[in-house]
């Protein structure tokens, strides 16, 4: 009897990914399979950066395929192919980024910012292309911690090249000023300028583009939200119910732009003391999760209060890059991994599909 592509199908019904609780098959992820005689040929190919896990998983199938008697040859390939997902309707997309990804928070001082460039980091680390806006105008903390300095340079007069550090592209008003310049802007001149960052910036073909959001919910975070092509949004929050109240209003703000609120961060959660080990709830304890079953949104994380990750992120080097096979590198890689499953998840961007329709005249 003559092996068949259904009998590996079979086989590799075994291999599952615990990011996806799915098997590869089902998660139709087995692209090319053709079997000749004895010998089997496939690609698995992620929707998700997932680099450090590609040789287990190519093991895996191998093993899988190995155990029906009539194989003898298996060739198995692995790589990753990221596309765009949907946005809202209407929303002009920005060359050169398939997914762009906004980081909120609603209120200031809960880490945002550092969470999302050890997120980024984290998304490159797994073989994503990623990039980061910083569009807090008044307090643009990016130059800072991913240690970039210097001016974006401008090859045709008319855009910008985005800075690189630690392997990602980055722009902020902050690469535009003084360090000690107060921006004096009203509300319009702040979405005028967040508009000419995201849209004259050359982005280099970018799997992400992590969104640092501004803290509030006013007029700036509405027009963001209504003229950007969000992907997905995560909001971060401490456990401290005064963080909570505003962390709300921000997913409520982006539920009522209809941009998805992928979920939850919760920041600075436990604080573990480094000489006697005593654990301590600082902010207080379980709000993200409250906040979370309110709301029917996913909590993905918790992270801890720790002096390495202040620490790093003011020297320039953060904790994904500064120890990258270190404990607090691992939650954010974890996290990045759930938010990158769960836009692989999401609708498929399908506006590629479809000619364009020029009307003219005869």
């Amino acid at each position: 009897m003559s092996l068949t592509t259904d009998q590996v199908k079979a086989a590799l019904k075994g291999v599952v990914l615990s990011d996806l609780s799915q098997d590869i098959v089902s998660a139709g992820m087995v692209k090319g399979l053709a079997v000749d005689g004895g010998d089997v040929v496939f690609e698995v190919v992620f929707g998700y950066p997932a680099k450090s896990i590609f040789e287990q998983t190519r093991k895996q199938a191998i093993e899988a395929v190995r155990t029906l008697s009539e194989v003898r040859n298996v060739s198995v390939s692995v790589r990753q192919e990221i596309i765009p997902h949907a946005v809202a309707k209407g929303v002009r997309l920005v060359t050169g980024v398939k997914n762009v990804i906004a980081v909120a928070s609603g209120k200031g001082g809960v880490g945002k910012s550092t969470t999302t460039v050890n997120l980024a980091l984290a998304l490159a680390a797994e073989g994503a292309k990623v990039g980061i806006l910083d569009a807090d105008i008044y307090g643009p903390s990016m130059p800072t911690m991913l240690g970039a300095s210097g001016r974006p340079e401008t090859l045709d007069g008319k855009s910008m090249e985005p800075l690189t550090a630690h392997g990602i592209s980055v722009n902020s008003i902050g690469f535009l000023t003084g360090d000690d310049q107060a921006m004096v802007w009203r509300g319009p001149m702040v979405s005028q300028a967040l508009d000419q960052l995201l849209r004259q910036t050359n982005w280099p073909d970018l799997d992400y583009l992590l969104l640092d959001m501004p803290p509030g919910t006013g007029d700036v975070h509405l027009s963001l939200a209504q003229s950007v092509p969000i992907t997905g949004a995560l909001i971060v929050t401490t456990p401290q119910e005064v963080a909570l109240m505003d962390a709300r209003k921000g997913l409520k703000m982006f539920e009522k732009v209809s941009v998805p609120v992928l979920g939850i961060i919760e920041n600075m959660s436990l604080y573990v003391c480094p000489q006697c080990g005593h654990a301590e709830h600082i902010f207080g304890h379980g709000g993200g999760q409250l906040m979370a079953s309110d709301y029917s949104v996913p909590l993905l994380g918790s992270l801890p209060l720790n002096v390495n990750i202040r620490e790093r992120a003011d020297a320039g080097v953060p904790m994904v890059v500064a120890d990258p096979n270190g404990a607090i590198a691992g939650l954010y890689k974890d996290l990045a991994r759930k938010v990158a499953v769960l836009i692989a998840k999401t609708a498929k961007d399908m506006t590629h599909k479809f000619p364009s329709i020029v009307v003219q005249n005869s």
